[in-house]
């Protein structure tokens, strides 16, 4: 993450996410203490984070707060970078950021989690940029969503052709996501055993595993939604998730393919 970053002495870095305070001792020895601005907001690991940077001689400049808001009387910064999981960009975060200055923050979604972009702040104001792979770190506090509604309803078994580990891949995810907005995945995998669980937060479910019959719970039949997914990202030639890309804008967010260009989602 802090290779995308990209930075260069005497570059101006915010965090979001100062946890132990680590990532912020690398930021001071690289940038200089006086360009790095870290915000936790948890008070525990705020404290814990200002004393063990102290202890190794680092003095960046600290805050206990909310991330979301960013530190707006600091802006603008050459970077940021977040070390929480944000389920879509703050635009007001973006505005934080010169022209050119490059975010890095891993993503978490309903149907995916630890995708990682890489965006560079454009003239325009808005921010775009691609997939790099994956980092999982615990949601930003704000981003995180409540559980919905258990699973209603007997059970419907439908024959499939689709083998659930395909549902597997971050690039499928991030396409079926933007796809099927709302809907959450769990999966276990056991060896080459891999179950499969759907849920759409209304009480709608469904769950499969290799070779046996889907079987659907609720209003919606999930699992047909999915394999209707699983069919045109195929028809895309499956692309991995490096193809991805997202872009913020004021409006909201686009997931989008880099080849050739077409927005999945707004969102």
């Amino acid at each position: 993450m802090l290779g995308l970053l990209e930075v260069e002495r005497g570059a101006r870095v915010l965090e979001i996410g100062t946890a132990s305070g680590y990532v912020a001792a690398l930021l001071s020895e690289r940038l200089g203490e006086e360009n790095v601005y870290s915000i936790e907001l948890d008070q525990a690991l705020a404290e814990l984070a200002a004393a063990n940077l102290h202890a190794t001689g680092y003095m960046p400049q600290l805050r206990h707060g909310d991330g979301e808001r960013g530190w707006p009387e600091a802006a603008p910064f050459d970077h940021l970078i977040a070390t929480c999981a944000l389920r879509n960009i703050p635009h007001n975060l973006v505005k934080q950021v010169r022209r050119g200055g490059i975010i890095v923050a891993p993503l978490a979604r309903d149907f995916w989690s630890g995708a990682l972009v890489q965006l560079t702040v454009q003239d325009d104001g808005s921010a775009s940029g691609p997939i790099r792979g994956g980092a999982s770190y615990m949601p930003m506090r704000s981003h995180r969503t409540p559980d919905g509604p258990p699973v209603k309803g007997k059970a419907r078994a439908i024959d499939t052709t689709l083998d659930p580990r395909r549902l597997l891949t971050l690039g499928f995810a991030i396409y079926a996501g933007a796809r099927m907005p709302g809907v959450s995945m769990v999966h276990r995998e056991l060896g080459a055993k891999a179950e499969v669980w759907l849920m759409d937060g209304a009480g709608s479910g469904a769950y499969c595993e290799p070779d046996e019959q889907a079987r659907q719970y609720g209003e919606r039949d999930l699992w047909s939604d999915v394999e209707k997914a699983y069919q045109e990202y195929a028809a895309l030639g499956s692309p991995e998730s490096d193809v991805f890309g997202l872009t913020v804008t004021p409006r909201g967010q686009e997931v989008r393919l880099a080849h050739p260009g077409r927005v999945i989602v707004s969102a």
